[in-house]
């Protein structure tokens, strides 16, 4: 079996695009409870696929040439996987919660490959 990260998606545009930014405090709290739970069946569903169930991501600094800098990306979050193939992989996240509950815009699938050796 190969092994693939997905990485999850989110941008400020599909906050206010799925009306996520204007919820309430309490419409925001129970979508939250749902997409948990949601969330939850789905590794629940897909435990003998999963390596690493992964976690949410937090703010990014970069390090460079230049030094340490903060920075922006649209990274939310990631779980590492395996599959015969990426298509295979990529199955696994169809109408998963981080777009249908969450308002994630796409979860990215890529091979990790062995290093050169």
């Amino acid at each position: 079996m190969k092994r693939f990260l997905a990485v999850y998606i989110g941008t400020e545009e599909s906050m206010h695009a799925s009306g996520w930014s204007a919820l309430s405090d309490a419409e925001r709290q129970e979508r939250e409870r749902t997409g948990i739970q949601a969330w939850k069946k789905w590794v629940d569903d897909h435990k003998d696929s999963i390596v690493e169930v992964g976690a949410p991501l937090g703010k990014t600094l970069r390090t460079s040439k230049n030094g340490v800098e903060k920075t922006r990306n649209d990274l939310a979050g990631f779980t590492v996987v395996h599959a015969p193939s990426q298509e295979a992989a990529a199955k696994l996240f169809e109408n998963h919660p981080h777009f249908t509950v969450f308002p994630g815009d796409s979860i990215e699938i890529m091979e990790c490959l062995p290093i050169p050796g």
